[in-house]
């Protein structure tokens, strides 16, 4: 099939790194995979991150444009039409206009991946916001929700027989491979950033912004504060506006708080198999993709049991989920794991068996031919 992707929140390309423009790219990789021809619909961003009415005025009246660009290109061209209209990540920030009204125009199937429903957001600032992902979520086909709480809220809301669970997923063969020659990466990463090899290393991946990521900064800090008596390094990789901010508050440890700024992703899978434990409070985080691509690389997650990471995390198997993101909570968790090798590493090898099962590209690529077939499209 020929596929028309669209990602409202952030196009492909943006250049800020982030997991939403991780989960894109794979996106349209996994369907690449699958022998389908993919084109990219438009760059438009609609996100409104403030819920601004006349920036969701302009971006309604920009889609309008967009549409009739794509329509006349399309009646031009018919070849260049797609079989599919394939949308990723829709919520009430970050609505869809142009799916809907293709849709609607030229009678195509229309997919969207991570859609989510707030309900409380049908009024106030994000209204039209909300109004517009709503009409889409309800024009779609199928829905294939990231999370399980995504899942019950859309089945209520657009009807269950549309709503298909999808996990996120990653091509875990790098990260694999990376798990095999963990002696390797770990004294590379110990000469590189002065490491004690001795010592147990934590890791945590993230932008440095403000918002949500700055907050699980700062638990992690107030967590580790608590452990300052426990033997540790930690690896923080990651960098944005916040840096100097996430820098103080961790200069309680300075001598055993190593930054090793944004890296290139080919490097992040050496860096993960070299690790003993990842960290990350996940305040507010959707799922997390470094908790995934942690898992892929053996290494066991420390995080909450919140929103959608225990979809990915296994309680107590591939990592330990706490019941809340208090310090102290988090605290007594890393101090009875780090003094657990052997229940770090049954963990870690679960954790590799447990991403290649259920949350690498090939079982994407099963799940969705399945929701192809079901369509009455080509898988």
């Amino acid at each position: 099939m020929r596929i028309g992707f669209y990602a409202p929140l952030k196009p492909p390309d943006h250049v800020a790194p982030s997991g939403d423009r991780r989960m894109a790219r794979l996106f349209i990789q996994l369907l690449r995979n699958l022998g389908h021809q993919v084109d990219i619909l438009s760059t438009l961003r609609s996100y409104n991150r403030d819920g601004d009415a006349a920036r969701e005025t302009d971006t309604a009246m920009a889609a309008a444009r967009e549409v009739e660009r794509l329509g006349m290109a399309w009646q031009t061209d018919p070849a260049t039409r797609p079989d599919l209209l394939f949308t990723y990540h829709v919520y009430h920030k970050a609505a869809d206009y142009l799916g809907p009204a293709l849709k609607q125009r030229f009678r195509l199937p229309y997919v969207i991946a991570e859609p989510s429903v707030a309900p409380k957001r049908e009024h106030g600032p994000w209204a039209a916001g909300y109004a517009q992902a709503a009409r889409a979520i309800h024009a779609a086909d199928a829905l294939l929700p990231i999370t399980a709480l995504d899942g019950v809220c859309l089945s209520a809301f657009a009807g269950a027989e549309k709503v298909h669970a999808f996990p996120p997923f990653l091509d875990p063969r790098p990260f694999a491979a990376a798990a095999t020659e963990r002696e390797r990466h770990r004294a590379t990463t110990a000469q590189r950033y002065g490491l004690a090899p001795e010592r147990p290393w934590l890791l945590a991946v993230g932008m440095m912004r403000a918002g949500d990521k700055m907050a699980s900064f700062l638990r992690l800090a107030e967590m580790l504060a608590l452990t300052i008596d426990t033997d540790w390094h930690l690896l923080l990789v990651g960098d944005g506006p916040e840096r100097a901010a996430v820098e103080q508050a961790f200069s309680f440890a300075a001598d055993r708080v190593h930054f090793a700024g944004q890296l290139e992703g080919g490097e992040l899978p050496g860096l993960y198999a070299a690790c003993d434990l990842y960290v990350w409070p996940a305040i507010n985080e959707a799922y997390g993709m470094a908790l995934l691509e942690a898992q892929a690389a053996g290494l066991p997650v420390l995080s909450v049991d919140t929103r959608g990471v225990p979809d990915i995390v296994r309680h107590g198997e591939t990592g330990w989920l706490t019941a809340d993101d208090k310090p102290a909570t988090l605290a007594a968790a890393l101090s009875s794991l780090l003094g657990d090798a052997a229940r770090r590493h049954s963990m870690a090898e679960s954790a590799i068996q447990h991403v290649g099962t259920h949350l690498s590209m090939a079982a994407a690529q099963r799940r969705l031919q399945g929701i192809f077939a079901g369509l009455g499209l080509p898988a």
